[in-house]
């Protein structure tokens, strides 16, 4: 299945969640790309120790996610 998840949200924990559902999503074996858009293209910014974006971002596209910003 193709999915496209879209973040709109500068919440740390909104785009926290939606790397971890992209994550569950590429072990399934979908395809996913995700699309960043006004605030949550700082998620770098935006990590932290409870919220570790960076880490998961990482393997995001090094699971083959597509991650647009």
């Amino acid at each position: 299945m193709k999915t496209t998840l879209m973040v709109c949200s500068g919440e740390p924990e909104v785009i926290w969640n939606a790397f971890r559902m992209g994550n569950l999503m590429l072990e399934q074996m979908d395809d996913v790309t995700m699309f960043l858009n006004g605030p949550a293209v700082e998620y770098a910014t935006l990590a932290s120790e409870r919220f570790p974006l960076g880490e998961l971002a990482k393997v995001f596209t090094l699971s083959e996610g597509v991650l647009l910003a």
